[in-house]
């Protein structure tokens, strides 16, 4: 019986091969990266292909970071017809989460209209609606890890789950790819060997499928040839290759690749990932696919390092939701560990519970290795690593600053990543968006140990944000010299300012007269509380499709005349502000171009769930959007051409109110959404533009 933390540890170890697989893969993902080019060209891959100022997001793992939100959003019993809800409530329409490749040719595109045209899961993936060409592309596998991670030690329940999550888009083979990937990652946490992990995930799918076939080849192959992959390559390039299934990038093929190199890697996960990428065909696929079974089951190691360096705990993800977007893999790993405990029937430690909705951070540093992705800069004396030799109460580990020689006045900066904008990345196939992760008023808590090793001792740090627009640094407090007797508390609050924050984190200065050498403990960092921000559209800029510190969903988002300016053909939204705010007030100061509906949004958990409160068809109103519109409350109000309007809509436990001017004009009732983000909205077609826009939390 596995313990709550083996189970955590292992998503961890899975969750981070599959991110090492996708990003080694994915420089040779397009089909001019054949085989053969890709051998000619890097010969025996060991190493990443491609360094990247960050790696942007990959339909890969956005799919793994939100599908399974059903279970969060519907319960553990979900159903296709919720996880195709979900496909649709945190979805951008045609861009970012899938390859947008066009209905009939992409599959994930082809469901996605699907559904948005009324045909429910898991009739909007099935054969009988799409046929099979449409239905057996890769998809069926690439998306499912996570069923396959809150199912530990249960290849039997993942494989079904992962089938009912797949169907939405896919069928056929596509089904029995679901299945043997998830039952294979749920065999990976008890399993003693690959071949029993492998034999395991066989027994889920159907045995006269095609995908058996091509799995039952390479295992045939392997068997009589298990020193050469090069060989099984050939023979799937001769008996099963692209030339002979239809499509962009049917299944087929790439479950011989994928199957090939969980075999001949050996329990290795970089030599995994290493041959799968080798393999050319859907590279990034193949590699973060095998790479997450194969590193479920061997757990992090040593071996890993010069790829798991440079993944540091971060991953960027292009859904809706913009602060789910900057993914903390801990933090993600502990709430797939929730849902695992919960669907085992087992009790969940009480701050893994809050963990699950927490508005803010919690970084423990608790798992072997995190690093919570903090980063540095400066000069180049400083590094971080993870340590366990110093930890504080219920956590094994904190983050080691490393120090080395340090001059007098030289320094640097230690910080997290609350906010990126588009500089920030040089990759950008999958679009990410971003909302601050911190906001002004919250609080900010760390602990810090100082060691040196040699110099006087004169190393004084201060607390510090970022200003994303403008790069300010704003000390929010005193330089001192951390204590060495043991951890030393720190504390501020979030400064106000009219830009986000990109930085929060500690500057350090040498200012003494020896060299100093040591190290910089940091632990138990957590960001608390009800935050509030102010976008002022002069300090923000058009930036990923819309406006800066805004995801959207439909419509024409600009500045223009120093406002922000909506222009939408139907419906259209943005949001910001943090997925788990819970009472708000949203007001903005809003003009009516043009239409009958202008709104701003509270508590939006998606394109389909969320309150709203404003100007609908000659009335104020308040409404609920649940797949569907519910009108809470209403009264005649005609805005009038030329004038601006302070919208304010405020919600406080399951109290709801709408003002105009200040003056209250309609209230209602309702639970169904306990937290969410904040945003505009333009409910059908037409216009509208925006002065200034401000959430308060409370």
């Amino acid at each position: 019986m596995l313990t709550e933390t083996q189970i955590l540890e292992k998503i961890y170890a899975g969750f981070i091969a599959k991110a090492i697989g996708v990003r080694l893969g994915a420089p040779v993902e397009p089909t001019i990266w054949s085989y053969d080019r890709i051998q000619k060209t890097y010969g025996e891959v060991t190493q990443y292909l491609r360094d990247f100022k960050n790696f942007a997001a990959d339909d890969d793992t956005n799919g793994p970071v939100y599908f399974i939100r059903a279970l969060r959003d519907y319960g553990l019993n979900c159903t296709a017809e919720d996880v195709g809800k979900t496909w649709l409530n945190y979805a951008a329409e045609e861009h970012g989460m899938y390859w947008w490749g066009g209905f009939g040719v992409s599959t994930e595109h082809t469901a996605y209209k699907n559904l948005q045209a009324g045909i429910p899961a898991p009739h909007s993936g099935s054969i009988a609606t799409n046929g099979t060409t449409v239905a057996e592309q890769i998809g069926g596998q690439i998306f499912i890890d996570s069923w396959g991670w809150v199912n530990p030690g249960n290849p039997k329940r993942a494989a079904e789950m992962s089938a009912m999550a797949a169907s939405v888009a896919h069928d056929g083979d596509g089904l029995n790819g679901a299945r043997f990937c998830a039952a294979a990652i749920a065999a990976a946490f008890e399993a003693k060997s690959i071949d029993e992990i492998i034999e395991t995930a066989m027994a889920q799918i159907d045995a006269n499928s095609t995908y058996a076939k091509v799995c039952r080849a390479v295992i045939d192959f392997h068997k009589a040839n298990p020193d050469n992959w090069r060989l099984c390559r050939d023979m799937l390039t001769a008996g099963w290759g692209y030339d002979r299934y239809p499509g962009v990038c049917h299944i087929i093929p790439n479950a011989g690749v994928t199957i090939m190199s969980i075999l001949y890697g050996a329990g290795s996960l970089p030599r995994t990932a290493e041959i799968a990428t080798m393999a050319g065909w859907d590279t990034d696929c193949n590699a973060g696919n095998a790479a997450a079974i194969v590193g479920t089951f061997q757990g992090l190691d040593a071996s890993w390092d010069k790829y798991r360096k440079p993944i540091s705990d971060f991953l960027i993800a292009s859904g809706i939701v913009g602060s789910i977007n900057i993914v903390d893999i801990p933090s993600f790993a502990r709430e797939l560990t929730v849902l695992a405990l919960q669907l085992a029937g087992c009790d969940v430690p009480a701050r893994w519970l809050e963990d699950f909705t927490r508005r803010g951070l919690r970084f423990d540093f608790d798992l072997p290795g995190s690093t919570h992705g903090f980063r540095t800069e400066g000069f180049n004396q400083i590094s971080l690593k993870h340590s366990d030799e110093r930890h504080v109460e219920g956590s094994r580990g904190s983050l080691e600053i490393q120090l080395d020689r340090l001059e007098r006045g030289q320094g640097g900066r230690i910080f997290w990543k609350p906010f990126y904008r588009r500089s920030d990345f040089d990759d950008e196939r999958y679009r990410p968006m971003f909302s601050p992760v911190v906001d002004a008023g919250q609080v900010v808590k760390f602990k810090l140990w100082l060691d040196p090793w040699n110099g006087d001792g004169n190393l004084r740090v201060a607390p510090y944000v970022r200003r994303a627009m403008s790069g300010t640094i704003e000390e929010t407090g005193a330089w001192h010299v951390p204590s060495h007797e043991g951890w030393q508390d720190y504390e501020f609050v979030v400064p106000e300012g009219v830009e986000a924050i990109d930085e929060i984190g500690i500057s350090v200065e040498y200012f003494g007269r020896l060299k100093f050498l040591g190290r910089l403990f940091l632990a138990d960092f957590t960001v608390s509380g009800p935050g509030h921000l102010t976008i002022d559209p002069a300090t923000e800029i058009q930036e990923w499709g819309a406006i800066s510190r805004f995801t959207w969903n439909r419509g024409h988002w600009t500045k223009q005349f120093g406002r922000i300016h909506g222009h939408a053909s139907s419906d259209a939204d943005m949001w910001t502000g943090h997925y788990y705010s819970r009472d708000v007030t949203v007001s903005a100061d809003l003009e009516v171009l043009a239409g009958q509906s202008q709104l701003v949004t509270a508590r939006v958990q998606g394109t389909g769930r969320f309150y709203a409160g404003g100007f609908q068809n000659g009335e104020a109103v308040i409404v609920k959007h649940d797949f569907g519109q519910t009108v809470l409350a209403s009264v005649p109000f005609k805005p009038e051409a030329g004038r601006v309007y302070r919208v304010e809509l405020s919600v406080e436990g399951d109290m709801l109110a709408l003002s105009i001017d200040g003056k209250a004009l309609a209230s209602a009732n309702d639970k169904t959404f306990a937290y969410g983000m904040s945003g505009l909205r333009l409910g059908s077609a037409g216009r509208m533009a925006v002065d200034r826009f401000a959430v308060t939390e409370k």
